[in-house]
């Protein structure tokens, strides 16, 4: 199914809403390698992180403005606009953040709004073994999720559009922060990609009909993974190109996406990301309800998941070390095809790729006691929830921030900066030994924090703040954020992970307005 030459790709997103058009920085034109020195999908190579704070880091003083700067970098905000004073939308806007550690960071973020059901999608998305897959994920993965939603005369609609030349109405309005890059020459490869998709879901349906939010995303989710899969295997006469989608399969990524549509929130996750909703109960504190389950070692189900899925003789080995075959953490994933193909196909497809791909160290190997592939998936577990006017924000993130805060903390961080209030929680010290004048330091450490608690304008880096600037009594200082930011490359990723944060806050009066009118 191959685009007409005379339609240009424009007339399908949609020129205004086009994401924007900055070069990847990891994009294969320039060959620049993902990182200086790429961290590995196991463990032997990489030091534990403790998140230690350590007064001999070789960091440097930042100045509060410095820090800032920092911080507020990757800084997006989106607000829902209001109609005649009124907002008609259960979604009153969302703030989200990013913070490196790896250098160029692997972790990717997307928001938009879906045009044809008005509902909203959000999501993080966790990259391993190189920045590609992740960046293929925050560009594809929704138009995917939209396409599935889609009734069969809408697709049909769209599919004679494109026979004919026809200029299209737009599907996804993007809400993109500048650094939200694209990767420019893959557009006409990931069109064709989704329009086979789409000519499929026409076949497979009849009129009237259409998916439900749950059965849309496991189908988005599971084809853009096949899709993923099937153009590596195609390769492409673009060296480029040959090479981009050969990355893309050979990296991973984790996703954890959130569609909102009216009082109906559905989250479907992949891996270890996670979504906790803030619940704001009626002596006004916030409590933590979470809406995904982590896909790995921690989680008995998934352990017992995967070792159910291969023979008895494998029991030992499918996972070894808290790790999928010794090496991998998230038990599902997308891309990874070392996890996924034969070890044939494996072999033909490197010898056929382009000779850059050779010098990366994630094609090189096999796993341990491979035997019955595939050992991961990239199906995603489903939760659906119906909000309540009490349900007051989301929180999306990527585990470099769950590894940092406790969710319950997280909420509660969040809840004071939304709200206003700061909950004064009985002072404690951990554990320490402390004297009365480090006591009343610390108390008046905090009674000077509670003034400055609101300083960020955005409530995901006010979160960023918390999660890389604690001190060991759990309160931000400026010496610790100092030394945190100015951690060198490669001594960043021994202290912490990529973190990437969406919040999105509800509006409680049209939620609880669409709940007394029956809606689903």
């Amino acid at each position: 199914c191959n685009l007409p030459q005379s339609f240009p790709l424009a007339k399908l997103w949609g020129s205004s809403l086009f994401p924007c058009q900055r070069q990847l920085p990891c994009c294969p034109t320039s060959h620049r390698p993902t990182s200086s020195q790429p961290h590995p999908i196991w463990p032997t190579a990489m030091p534990v992180r403790g998140y230690r704070r350590s007064p001999d880091l070789h960091s440097y003083n930042l100045t509060p403005p410095q820090v800032n700067s920092i911080l507020k970098a990757n800084e997006y905000s989106f607000k829902v606009p209001e109609f005649d004073g009124k907002n008609v939308s259960s979604v009153m806007g969302f703030d989200s953040n990013q913070l490196p550690a790896n250098a160029p960071i692997e972790d990717r973020r997307s928001a938009a709004t879906c045009l044809q059901t008005r509902g909203m999608l959000l999501g993080v998305f966790d990259g391993h073994a190189g920045c590609a897959c992740a960046q293929a994920l925050s560009e594809r993965l929704f138009y995917y999720v939209a396409m599935s939603l889609m009734p069969h005369e809408t697709l049909c609609e769209l599919e004679a559009a494109v026979e004919a030349g026809r200029p299209l109405s737009p599907i996804l309005q993007w809400h993109k922060h500048p650094n939200d890059y694209f990767t420019r020459e893959a557009q006409t490869m990931y069109f064709n990609s989704l329009r086979t998709y789409w000519q499929e879901l026409i076949d497979l349906s009849s009129p009237g009909e259409s998916l439900g939010p749950r059965e849309a995303l496991l189908s988005a989710f599971k084809r853009l993974d096949s899709d993923l899969s099937l153009e590596a295997q195609v390769g492409d006469a673009n060296s480029f190109l040959h090479y981009w989608v050969l990355r893309v399969a050979f990296s991973g990524a984790t996703a954890c996406v959130a569609h909102i549509d009216g009082s109906d929130l559905y989250v479907a996750n992949t891996g270890d990301g996670r979504a906790v909703l803030g619940v704001q109960e009626e002596d006004g504190s916030f409590s933590a309800h979470t809406l995904s389950n982590d896909h790995n070692a921690q989680n008995e189900n998934e352990v017992a998941r995967i070792q159910g899925e291969h023979p008895p003789s494998e029991k030992k080995t499918v996972v070894r070390q808290d790790r999928l075959l010794g090496l991998l953490m998230p038990f599902r994933a997308f891309g990874d095809v070392k996890f996924k193909w034969s070890i044939d196909l494996q072999r033909g497809v490197l010898e056929s790729g382009p000779d850059q791909l050779h010098d990366n160290e994630h094609t090189k190997f096999i796993p341990p006691n491979y035997h019955t592939p595939p050992y991961l998936t990239a199906e995603p577990e489903i939760t659906h929830h119906r909000l309540r006017p009490q349900d007051r924000f989301l929180v999306l993130g990527t585990d470099g921030l769950w590894e940092t805060l406790h969710r319950q903390e997280v909420v509660r961080i969040v809840g004071e900066y939304l709200t206003g209030v700061h909950q004064r929680q009985p002072l404690t010290v951990g554990g320490y030994h402390v004297t009365l004048g480090q006591m009343q330091g610390l108390l008046a450490e905090r009674k000077a924090r509670a003034s400055l608690a609101f300083q960020d304008q955005n409530a995901a880096t006010h979160l960023i703040r918390h999660a890389v600037g604690n001190n060991e009594f759990g309160a931000v200082d400026h010496e610790t954020l100092s030394k945190m930011l100015s951690l060198p490359e490669e001594l960043a990723r021994m202290y912490r992970d990529d973190i990437t944060i969406i919040i999105t806050q509800f509006n409680p009066h049209v939620v609880g307005h669409q709940r007394q009118g029956g809606e689903s």
